[in-house]
């Protein structure tokens, strides 16, 4: 296998070792504290902000591996002696900027504290997500929303799921704080295991059309 077929593995890697393990993690953890919260039953000190820190590990690993997908797709056209690739080496060398700054926006917003900033990193970084993924490069099935197609799209799919997890990372303060936000948080999230589930199944799917290919 070459450098880059192995590259390729990483996005799929990602999400069956870390991401659905930490999302298991993160159900239960969510499911104490609101336990806590009503008090139906006593919790650790520790599990509140464990929750936390899962549902920052998930959206940052989801990013990343999303990330991974959209470079492994411009480097494997960029890369093919079969096709050219539009724009040439300056235009892949700014997608690579792109999905540099893509990264950086998500590590300002791990850091960062004042509600304006949150905001600002989080919809920086699903911007560059979807610039950098409506790209002639990225196979998204279907762009109309209308149709059946769009729905079974693994790219938007991923699209909407990393912009819910990156909401409420963006959130977390206002949803420790106010009712209305955990009202939010737990609708969001019930969307999130929706999503997660049908990526599981479109992943598949597009592994299996690639190998009867």
């Amino acid at each position: 296998m070459t450098a880059l077929a192995w590259f390729s593995l990483l996005h799929p890697l990602l999400v069956i070792l870390f991401v659905f393990p930490v999302v298991g993690a993160t159900v239960r953890l969510g499911i104490l504290v609101r336990e806590h919260r009503l008090g139906i039953t006593q919790q650790p000190a520790p599990v509140p902000r464990e929750h936390v820190d899962h549902g920052r590990w998930l959206t940052a690993a989801v990013v990343v591996a999303v990330l991974i997908a959209l470079v492994y797709s411009f480097s494997a056209k960029a890369l093919s002696a079969e096709t050219s690739f539009a724009g040439g080496a300056s235009r892949f060398a700014l997608l690579m900027l792109a999905a540099a700054g893509t990264l950086g926006a998500l590590l300002a917003l791990l850091q960062v504290k004042q509600a304006s900033l949150r905001a600002s990193f989080s919809l920086i970084t699903w911007a560059g997500l979807l610039g950098l993924g409506s790209q002639s490069e990225i196979w998204r099935v279907s762009d109309n929303p209308f149709s059946g197609a769009f729905w079974g799209s693994h790219y938007w799919g991923g699209v909407l799921l990393t912009g819910l997890l990156l909401l409420n990372l963006a959130a977390r303060p206002e949803i420790t704080r106010e009712l209305r936000w955990r009202r939010l948080h737990v609708t969001s999230n019930i969307l999130i295991l929706l999503l997660l589930a049908v990526q599981a199944i479109s992943g598949c799917r597009d592994l299996l059309q690639i190998g009867a290919g």
